[in-house]
């Protein structure tokens, strides 16, 4: 399944115009000024950077900080522009660590389906993060991915995190839980 959608993002990633997080960008204007984090994108994933930056302008936009296999993800405050350093599995992280705890989360994904599953990479990392969060008064999960991303079927597990949101560069899908 992850080989199929890996596929299918690359496609998606080749083929992308300019202008793929406008939408992200709309969604997020919605909660300027609510601490958020987004991710610094590898490989074919679509880039959320434009429209955080535009956030990073109203209030706190982090990235990502793998602390250790199978544990919650921590999140550094990230500006445009800010020096930044490599960080596990090849994703860039802020040279200045500045920790914080945000509301919504703009998730990377392989596929999604369209229900707000997600299938990620494996490692677990984002669902015992928003778990976490949850369990803590909450966080909204916002999936950002290419339409083409979107899948059937997916292998869910009882542990997987569902997403509040879907941004893709076409459409916004929202899930009432």
């Amino acid at each position: 399944m992850r080989k199929a959608a890996f596929a299918r993002r690359k496609v998606a990633f080749d083929r992308q115009v300019p202008g793929a997080a406008g939408r992200l960008s709309e969604v997020l204007a919605g909660y300027r000024g609510v601490p958020l984090a987004g991710y610094m994108p590898i490989r074919t994933e679509i880039d959320p950077l434009p429209a955080m930056a535009e956030a990073a302008a109203y209030g706190d936009v982090g990235v990502p900080v793998i602390m250790a296999e199978a544990a919650p993800l921590r999140f550094s405050r990230w500006e445009p522009e800010c020096a930044m350093k490599d960080g596990p599995f090849g994703a860039q992280i802020p040279a200045v660590e500045a920790f914080f705890e945000p509301k919504i989360l703009i998730v990377p994904l392989v596929a999604f389906d369209a229900h707000g599953g997600r299938l990620g990479y494996g490692g677990g990392f984002y669902d015992r993060t928003l778990e976490g969060l949850r369990a803590r008064g909450g966080a909204l999960a916002i999936g950002f991915a290419f339409d083409a991303q979107e899948a059937e079927d997916l292998p869910l597990e009882p542990t997987d995190q569902p997403l509040d949101m879907i941004v893709t560069e076409c459409r916004v899908l929202t899930f009432s839980r």
